[in-house]
């Protein structure tokens, strides 16, 4: 049985190997960088390559800046209501910037095509959009790990 896999004796990589895409639409990182740091989020789009306007490896990504808070059976409906909003952000985020987690969250098409950063009103839009599949997600209590702080 041979230990060397795709790795050369060197050490180094074989040229035939190609790399293992693991950051795909739906995948959990946490951001490590800039303003929501220590925040977790979804990956929407992935751009491996880079384009004119990042010219590096980046993905558009969706979290919680704010999360719910806890609620309990003697509180009113209005208070229930406002503790469990849910205060999203969209960003457009480096490779670098993010650590991809084992967990997944099943997209699908609901934000195929939904999503667009390119101008202030659409920016809004798509922040909508966000909050409105996060907040059903929440409610149904899928992904519960996603919806709760991190603790570090």
């Amino acid at each position: 049985v041979s230990t060397q896999g795709t790795w050369g004796t060197s050490g180094q990589r074989k040229v035939g190997s190609p790399m293992v895409k693991f950051l795909k639409g739906g995948r959990v990182v946490l951001v490590l960088q800039g303003r929501f740091a220590g925040q977790k989020a979804v990956i929407i789009q992935n751009s491996d390559t880079g384009n004119t306007t990042h010219p590096y490896g980046h993905c558009v990504i969706a979290g919680i800046s704010k999360y719910p808070k806890r609620v309990h059976k003697r509180m009113g409906r209005l208070k229930i209501t406002r503790r469990s909003r849910i205060h999203p952000f969209l960003m457009v985020c480096n490779h670098k910037h993010i650590l991809p987690t084992r967990y997944s969250i099943a997209l699908g098409a609901e934000f195929k095509g939904k999503i667009s950063l390119s101008d202030p009103t659409k920016r809004k839009a798509s922040k909508a959009i966000v909050r409105q599949v996060f907040q059903r997600r929440y409610y149904a209590g899928k992904n519960k790990w996603f919806f709760q702080k991190l603790k570090f």
